[in-house]
């Protein structure tokens, strides 16, 4: 089943001078990811990956095109329901954590079951379990300061999946870790991956951990082409 569909897509930004050309990062972009499929997307830095992320997160509109994910038609929510989106169906992980260093890291986790109004005790207790299953079951009253980069990373996999989405979307998870680390990390996504029969977009710059992938594309000259 097909879960993540983009097409036609194009994005063009408004040239900083006036009277000069606009940058066009992409032209006539299509993708398509089933359920269970890890896809990894390869290419040049400044070939717009992240931006691209970004479209299919609702983080960003296209200039032309559609994303629809399941059912939602994604370039057509508006501001809230683009962040209900996000809350529901996609987790999202960055190269940079992003924690939030005044909770603890059971509080991080449980941010998203907070945010969407469940029960303070039950987003906790849910929390747990998600620590657990990341091996940081032992540091929930940690704040992230008190973490390692590579626990602090596993840290943010459990936030990003703790909704249950059906999409997840990962910016160079394992770019800002030692070797050793970013291969527990890269192990432990492709475990929850195939644990949660997830649709898997995953930016690197690691070739060794996208021909590990099912499929890999390579962003060049605005268009995505098999790797």
């Amino acid at each position: 089943m097909i879960i993540l569909r983009a097409q036609s897509l194009e994005k063009t930004y408004a040239p900083l001078i006036p009277g000069a050309p606009g940058l066009r990062l992409f032209r006539d972009l299509s993708l398509e990811v089933a359920a269970g499929e890890m896809v990894a997307i390869v290419g040049q830095s400044g070939a717009g990956k992240s931006s691209l992320l970004h479209l299919l997160a609702a983080l960003d509109k296209p200039t032309s095109g559609d994303v629809w994910c399941g059912d939602v038609h994604v370039t057509g929510l508006n501001a809230a329901q683009a962040g209900d989106y996000r809350n529901r169906d996609i987790g999202y992980v960055w190269q940079f954590h992003y924690l939030l260093p005044e909770f603890t890291a059971l509080e991080n986790v449980a941010m998203p079951l907070l945010a969407r109004g469940m029960n303070h005790k039950q987003a906790l207790a849910e929390a747990a379990k998600w620590l657990d299953r990341v091996g940081l079951g032992d540091r929930g009253h940690h704040r992230s300061g008190e973490l390692s980069g590579g626990e602090q990373q596993r840290l943010s996999i459990a936030r990003a999946l703790i909704t249950r989405p059906k999409l997840l979307l990962a910016d160079e998870p394992t770019g800002d870790l030692d070797t050793l680390t970013a291969e527990h990390v890269f192990k432990l996504l492709q475990e929850l991956h195939h644990e949660h029969a997830l649709a898997s977009v995953l930016v690197t710059h690691n070739l060794e951990f996208a021909s590990r992938c099912d499929r890999v594309l390579r962003l060049r000259k605005g268009q995505l082409i098999p790797a």
